[in-house]
């Protein structure tokens, strides 16, 4: 987060258990035998990988560390089997296949040698990327997210690229940028925004969002931003593979001449490079030089909220940034990018010019509302989930249900509970556990709903359904602390 003056959809998926539980909870979430040599894949191998892959970020810091200012130009031979060992374990079990066909059971059958095999080729310059296959998602307004599903090699060596390349660049990223980093969480976005809106003088709000970011990555900025601390021509062509592999819809290979695949293991990393370059250099660099005011910034991958005390200068910012972007070919979003009225006065304000209460804006899944504290003590940021997402979220239970239909009730009573643990894992924040216990309440009436139409003779009253509720499905609580407590044990400065 940046201090000045002086863009989830939710999937549901069964919660993977912990390490030590017993071969019926592996079979269950995994759909496999918990054999020796599994076994020793997950706990052995496992922890081997995990040493080599530190060991090897540890020199790579330390390079970093004597070089702040100069290329790395030699970085390939970092990428040992055992790094690749740990890109394959990091990947999902369950994620989907790409045009290889191949899944993540079906390499682990004969690792070692497919490893080997594996970096011998990205040695000798031999291997090859595959086009990604090309899938589409439904998002919450409705409309659909397209997303590249690489092939199963390639996802490994990009998942082995990126931990090499982690630790040369987080020395480089800025504190306000949150997104896909290592010990950066949404919450911590999250946090950092509530206690610079509460903190500071933050009267202005700018909400923006990059319209269509990972489509519209120009290849051949990324490259060039690339080669500011990467002089390894080797990872430069790797990168360059991953970026012309192209996509394969309905059969048909289609070329990319910019963006990155969303899905693909490495967007994420290549898209906080570029962000860095356009977005947040230039942001301190302009804060330096325009803000006289207290002014925030906190970004999240394409979202951005940016906080000021001066609207002038907010309307400024929002002119600057419209061209700065424009010159690396990204534009923001008409719809989704907006300067409100916000902060600790600006219903007081609003209400003395006889307007409505102030706008609200939408930040990682939460709608932030300027409120009051209930005592009457003063200003509260209130933060409630999105409608709409908590909408779409209990319809995706109810069709599952529908699925899950004549299953035994304790199965789908687990299968809830896993669901909803996981809900409010995310959203169980402090002036959020009214919507959490409605979000309950929804999935219990889609549950009685769905038991009814078992049978025509259902005798099921409320009453009981009550019970079977209260055995499976926790009552909500406040799972994460007030902003400001988490936000100062990890910033105690």
């Amino acid at each position: 987060m940046m201090y000045g003056s002086e863009k989830s959809d939710l999937s549901i998926v069964p919660v993977k258990p912990v390490n030590n539980a017993g071969r019926s909870a592996a079979e269950l979430v995994e759909g496999r035998d918990g054999t020796k040599g599994k076994t020793e894949l997950q706990s052995t191998v496992r922890t081997q990988s995990r040493a080599a892959v530190s060991q090897a970020q540890r020199r790579l810091r330390e390079a970093v560390n004597r070089n702040k200012k100069e290329k790395l130009t030699a970085l390939l031979h970092h990428v040992t089997v055992d790094v690749l060992r740990g890109g394959f374990l990091s990947l999902k079990k369950a994620a989907a296949a790409g045009i290889d066909a191949v899944t993540w059971d079906a390499y682990a059958e004969n690792l070692e040698a497919n490893l080997r095999e594996l970096h011998r080729r990205v040695h000798a310059g031999s291997y090859r990327a595959l086009p990604s296959r090309r899938v589409y998602i439904p998002k919450a307004d409705g409309k659909e997210r397209p997303l590249g599903i690489a092939a199963m090699e390639d996802k490994i060596v990009q998942a082995a690229v990126v931990l090499i390349l982690t630790p040369i660049y987080e020395a480089e990223f800025l504190g306000f940028s949150y997104g896909f980093r290592p010990r950066r969480s949404q919450h911590d976005a999250l946090d950092a925004l509530a206690f610079g809106i509460k903190g500071r003088y933050i009267w202005w709000v700018l909400d923006a969002d990059i319209q269509r970011f990972f489509d519209t990555i120009s290849h051949d900025w990324l490259i060039k931003f690339l080669e500011h601390r990467i002089g390894d021509r080797r990872i430069i062509r790797l990168i360059q593979k991953w970026l012309r592999a192209g996509v394969l819809e309905d059969g048909v290979r289609l070329e990319t001449i910019e963006g990155t695949p969303q899905g693909a293991v490495i967007s994420p990393f290549l898209a906080n490079v570029y962000l860095h370059y356009v977005y947040d250099l230039w942001v301190n660099a302009w804060r330096a030089r325009h803000a006289k005011g207290h002014m925030v910034v906190v970004r999240y991958a394409d979202d951005t909220v940016v906080g000021f005390q001066h609207r002038q200068e907010a309307l400024k910012f929002l002119d600057d940034l419209k061209g700065r972007l424009a010159k690396f070919a990204l534009s923001l979003h008409p719809e989704k990018t907006r300067l409100i009225e916000f902060g600790r006065f600006a219903a007081e304000r609003r209400a003395v010019r006889g307007e409505r209460k102030p706008e609200t804006f939408n930040f990682l899944g939460f709608t932030h509302i300027c409120a009051g504290k209930r005592d009457g003590g003063g200003f509260q940021l209130m933060r409630k989930s999105q409608c709409k997402r908590r909408w779409t979220f209990v319809r995706k239970v109810g069709q599952e249900l529908d699925e899950r239909r004549h299953e035994p009730i304790n199965v789908q009573g687990l299968w809830l509970r896993s669901v909803l643990r996981g809900y409010c894992a995310y959203f169980a924040v402090p002036t959020n556990l009214t919507a959490v216990r409605n979000v309950r309440h929804h999935i219990k009436v889609r549950w009685y709903l769905s038991l009814l139409r078992r049978s025509q003779r259902s005798r099921l009253s409320w009453r009981r359904m009550n019970v079977v509720a209260a055995k499976y499905l926790p009552m909500p609580t406040v799972l994460h602390p007030w902003p400001e407590q988490r936000f100062l044990v990890k910033h105690p400065r």
